[in-house]
């Protein structure tokens, strides 16, 4: 069986759309990559020029799943690719190749944090990852923490449910130059604050078995060659949950990440809500001068790592 669904480059095939991704809620195949084309406005600025890794669920959610980060030999012309290190890595930079994905059960959208061929990072992203998904109030903590922080220095951030267990900020670093080196000192140094002010609450020990049900702070997580959700990307998970962006003053103790499905953000971007709406707008300067002061401080021996 097959049926069709236009975008606004040209209509795209569809295999078995009615094959069932998600049981509770369902979600079928169609409607899985319905809303793959209404959210690939929002989600291409995120994923275009990125060497992309997916993970698929050939049977659907949850089901055995694999990840894929070099392009398939049978991928259509229309699909654009990257060779790096001898492999040739996909760059999702159409709404079509993000459809043809879609329609090859590629249900998570993982994306570096700079663009193929250029050394420097485009983004900073905080992962608060909670030791559970019970434990989500911790995130919100944390988040709320950061939020402070961040105005107190200027700075502009924009949070995310990670779709999974936890919240997501990122920080958006476009133009700056900065390298992996010197966004290191400032991630170390957020994560040191926040331990430093909440040590019952926060963590940034590796070891899972030494966190005692503290949120960790993987600040570690952002270096070149990692990877991050990228917004808008649904998750392999029991509910259909989605990485999905937030205003802020939705980041309260009210927040519910289970209610963030693919059906409740395909309602919110068909009314035209968007909290990354000026994101690649943001250049956030005033980071230039912080990391100026903490190689200083370095310098005279306080070190973050």
């Amino acid at each position: 069986m097959k049926a069709t669904i236009s975008n606004d480059i040209r209509a795209f095939q569809i295999t078995h759309p009615e094959k069932m991704i998600w049981q509770n809620p369902q979600v079928n195949k169609l409607q899985f990559l319905r809303y793959l084309n209404t959210v690939a406005p929002l989600m291409l600025p995120f994923l275009a020029k990125r060497r992309l890794t997916v993970i698929r669920f050939p049977h659907g959610v949850p089901g055995p799943s694999f990840f894929q980060k070099k392009c398939p030999e049978y991928a259509p012309d229309f699909v654009q690719t990257d060779e790096a290190e001898g492999s040739r890595y996909i760059l999702c930079n159409t709404a079509k190749t993000l459809l043809w994905l879609g329609n090859q059960l590629a249900i998570e959208y993982h994306i570096p944090y700079q663009k193929a061929a250029v050394a420097h990072p485009e983004e900073i992203v905080f992962d608060l990852d909670p030791p559970e998904r019970t434990a989500f109030p911790l995130a919100i903590r944390a988040a709320l923490e950061m939020k402070q922080l961040f105005e107190r220095l200027s700075l502009v951030s924009f949070p995310k449910l990670s779709g999974s267990r936890g919240i997501q900020i990122h920080l958006p670093i476009i133009g700056l130059s900065l390298n992996y080196q010197e966004t290191r000192l400032f991630t170390a140094f957020i994560a040191e604050v926040l331990v430093g002010r909440f040590p019952e609450l926060f963590t940034i020990e590796r070891l899972k078995k030494n966190r005692r049900n503290r949120l960790y702070l993987d600040y570690v997580q952002h270096a070149e060659g990692k990877t991050i959700i990228c917004p808008y990307s649904p998750r392999g998970k029991e509910g259909a949950t989605v990485a999905a962006p937030l205003f802020w003053h939705e980041v309260d103790s009210a927040l519910n990440m289970n209610a963030f499905t693919v059906a409740k953000v395909l309602e919110r971007v068909n009314q035209g809500i968007d909290p990354m709406r000026h994101y690649f707008e943001c250049r956030n300067h005033p980071l230039l001068a912080i990391i100026e002061q903490l190689k200083k401080l370095r310098k005279n021996g306080f070190n973050h790592s």
